[in-house]
């Protein structure tokens, strides 16, 4: 077979060279008609193989092959032939040679009949289109290697892309990241298209049919937009966020971001969507924020309240002023303390109600059977029971972290007080001012009281009044302009006006 450089040779000497077909296939060793082809053609025409190859090994279990992948192709998708599978069959009934030979040969007929994706290419009207999905990425969070879920919705039009962490894909997460994308593109797109979630999804129907979830429906009613679910298995029906999800994780987390807390990460997800709103998109003259300016209007206006993006509990009060959620216990106040609240769970936070009233706030916490309590919570019990103090787990746990200076302050209370439990119920009442005042003030206040030595409830008063309303300095006036007022109060003072109230006149 002449090669591409055999071509050249024969081509170049009659062409250029002007030598006979003759001469050329005397010197090059090429038979006449060789030098013929090579002259009529420009170059080789690709090898075609002429005739099957011989597989004395395979050849007689093609046939049975072909037959299995067939069968194959009508069982469910989950349930077919593997490669190994055919193998094993093949084995069983006689082949001898090896499992690779099988392997190549069946993804050969795979590839024979299959039919390449074709897509059509979209193209939405403004504000009328988004979409939704979920992906997952791996960040540091307070030193630790924590795998988050990322939310993330796409305007169809402009392609304006909002991204938000959670630590789950729960419901109240899944509508939080609505409101907040909404918040983010200044309106609510007309339609949104999804996977078959089950934080959506009840039940599926026939066709883009389904039966949602009631807090779903209740959520699509407050913000008046409608929903679309893609065919199970067909992800690529909703394939920009699809993509968008990849794009995001590989340009706004790498490399691997190393952050506080998820309200950081949050900030951080945020920043990077403005920036990318810069982008010039594939197929678009236009920049992401640029298209969005011409969409924006097209939005649905926002409602005048967010929805309440949280599970709501009826809940009862243990023993220990603690009320439990998904095995966790959460502090109450004291003083506020009924046998029956209601508990709010939004995806960071918790809120806890009396009578539609919030009397307590804490972070959400998504361990198992752990205490989350607030020490301001308990101070009324401690100064009802100081003998309780050094035990008390509320105070202990905020002992641990809280500024020396307070243990400075304890001490100086125990020092001057000879009752132990009148010195633990002074330093309870200061600790209680942490309710109304900020803790920085707080600690500079008793910082003052120790050094002027004022270590006592009134002195600490004291302080904090004085760095909560400092006495006003007063600037001297200004009399330049006005000569004949400048001499007012500064004239030398003459005591001789002073003898006429002297009985018996001047001594």
């Amino acid at each position: 077979m002449l090669t591409v450089q055999n071509y050249e040779r024969i081509r170049r000497a009659y062409y250029i060279e002007k030598q006979s077909m003759r001469a050329i296939s005397q010197a090059l060793g090429h038979s006449y008609w060789t030098v013929r082809k090579a002259l009529d053609e420009p170059e080789p025409a690709p090898y075609t193989l002429q005739q099957a190859k011989v597989a004395p090994v395979l050849g007689p279990y093609k046939a049975r092959i072909e037959q299995l992948l067939a069968e194959s192709a009508r069982q469910p998708r989950k349930q077919r032939y593997t490669s190994k599978k055919i193998y094993q069959i093949l084995v069983q009934e006689g082949y001898a040679g090896a499992e690779s030979t099988v392997r190549y040969y069946v993804s050969q007929q795979r590839k024979a009949v299959k039919r390449p994706a074709i897509y059509l290419p979209l193209e939405f009207d403004p504000g009328m289109d988004a979409q939704v999905d979920w992906g997952d990425a791996t960040v540091k969070m307070a030193g630790e290697t924590v795998v988050v879920q990322l939310f993330v919705m796409r305007l169809c039009y402009s392609r304006r892309t909002f991204v938000m962490a959670f630590p789950t894909q729960r419901q109240e997460a899944f509508l939080l990241g609505h409101v907040q994308a909404f918040a983010h593109f200044g309106g609510v797109p007309q339609r949104i298209s999804y996977d078959n979630l089950k934080t959506a999804v009840h039940r599926i129907l026939q066709g883009h049919h389904r039966e949602e979830q009631t807090t779903f429906v209740r959520f699509r009613s407050h913000y008046l937009f409608e929903s679309r679910f893609c065919t199970p298995g067909q992800g690529h029906e909703k394939g920009g966020v699809e993509s968008g999800v990849g794009y995001s994780r590989r340009n706004f987390l790498v490399p691997m971001a190393e952050v506080a807390d998820y309200t950081e990460l949050n900030q951080r997800l945020v920043d990077a969507c403005l920036a990318d709103d810069q982008r010039v998109v594939e197929r678009s003259k236009q920049s992401i924020a640029e298209r969005w300016q011409s969409e924006q209007p097209h939005l649905r206006t926002l409602p005048a309240h967010p929805f309440h993006c949280c599970i709501s509990r009826e809940v009862t009060l243990n023993g220990y002023g603690q009320v439990n959620f998904e095995t966790n216990r959460y502090s109450v106040p004291a003083r506020r303390a009924r046998k029956q609240l209601t508990l709010r769970a939004y995806p960071f936070w918790v809120e806890i109600l009396a009578e539609h009233e919030i009397i307590a706030t804490h972070p959400r916490c998504y361990g198992r059977q752990q205490d989350i309590l607030d020490p301001l919570h308990y101070l009324p019990l401690v100064a009802q029971r100081p003998g309780a103090f050094e035990h008390a787990q509320p105070l202990r746990q905020w002992r641990a972290t809280w500024p020396p200076v307070y243990e400075t302050l304890l001490t100086a209370l125990r020092r001057q007080t000879p009752n132990e439990s009148q010195a633990i119920r002074s330093f309870i009442e200061i600790l209680q001012w942490h309710e109304h005042h900020d803790a920085t003030v707080l600690q500079r206040a008793i910082e003052q009281a120790l050094a002027e030595g004022l270590s006592s409830p009134a002195g600490v008063r004291f302080c904090l009044n004085r760095l909560l309303d400092p006495t006003p300095t007063v600037a001297p006036l200004d009399l330049s302009a006005q000569p004949a007022l400048a001499q007012i109060g500064q004239q030398p003072l003459s005591l001789a006006q002073y003898d006429q109230l002297l009985r018996g006149g001047r001594r």
